[in-house]
C-alpha cells in the first residue's frame, strides 16, 4: 500500500558558476550567428536578382555565384545549431521529486527550461545500492554491455551527497541509472521499493 510522502532535491553541477558562464557564451554566440545570417538573407533579396539579371554571366556562372553567396549563410545557420547544441549541454541539473512511491526525474537547462526524463515506480525497482560498492560492479557486469545512465551532471558527488544506482525494469527492458542524492532520498526509495531491494555492499 502506497504511503503519503513528498520529498524533492536537485543534483546541481559542482562547477555551476563556470558552467553558467559557458552557457551564456554559447547562447550569445548562437544569437550573433543567427542575426548575421538574417542580415545576409536580407541582402540576398537584392543581390540574387541582380546576379540572375546579369546578361554577362552564363547559366552556370549564375548558379555558381548564387551557391557562393548562400554558402556563408548556410555556415552561419550551421554554427547557430552547433552552438545551441553545445549550450544545452552546459549548466545542467537534475530535479528529483519523490511523490506517492514514485520518483520523477526532470532535466533542467540553465535553471530555466525543464524536460521530464522519466518516472520510476517503486514496485518496478529491482535493486538499489551505492555506486562505490561491489554490488554496482556486479550489476553493471550483468547488463550485457549496456552502460549505466547518469542522471546527474557530476563525476564527483557534491558535499553531503552520494552516488546511488537503481536497477529498473520497464515494460521493455532493464536499465541501470545513477543518481546523486542525499541520504533522505535513498531512505524514501528503500522504504518504497522494499528493504530487500537494497544492496549495502
Amino acid at each position: 500500500m502506497a504511503r503519503s510522502a513528498f520529498y524533492e532535491e536537485s543534483a546541481i553541477s559542482t562547477n555551476e558558476r563556470k558552467e553558467r558562464r559557458a552557457y551564456q557564451v554559447f547562447h550569445i554566440a548562437s544569437i550573433v550567428m543567427l542575426v548575421i545570417a538574417a542580415l545576409l538573407i536580407l541582402f540576398s533579396l537584392t543581390s540574387v536578382p541582380s546576379i540572375l539579371s546579369d546578361e554577362k554571366l552564363t547559366g552556370t556562372q549564375k548558379a555558381v555565384s548564387i551557391v557562393v553567396w548562400f554558402l556563408p549563410i548556410l555556415s552561419l545557420v550551421g554554427f547557430f545549431f552547433l552552438f545551441r547544441f553545445i549550450k544545452r549541454r552546459k549548466n545542467l541539473s537534475f530535479d528529483y521529486t519523490f511523490v506517492e512511491d514514485e520518483l520523477r526525474v526532470t532535466k533542467v537547462f540553465n535553471g530555466k527550461s525543464r524536460k521530464h526524463l522519466r518516472t520510476f515506480k517503486a514496485d518496478q525497482i529491482l535493486k538499489i545500492g551505492y555506486v562505490d560498492s561491489d554490488s554496482f560492479e556486479r550489476t553493471l557486469a550483468g547488463m550485457q554491455g549496456k552502460k549505466a545512465i547518469p542522471l546527474t551532471p557530476n563525476d564527483r558527488a557534491a558535499e553531503g551527497k552520494m552516488f546511488i544506482y537503481l536497477l529498473y525494469s520497464s515494460s521493455i527492458e532493464k536499465s541501470l541509472y545513477i543518481l546523486e542524492c542525499r541520504k533522505e532520498l535513498l531512505e524514501y526509495l528503500v522504504f518504497a521499493a522494499g528493504r530487500n531491494k537494497f544492496e549495502s555492499k
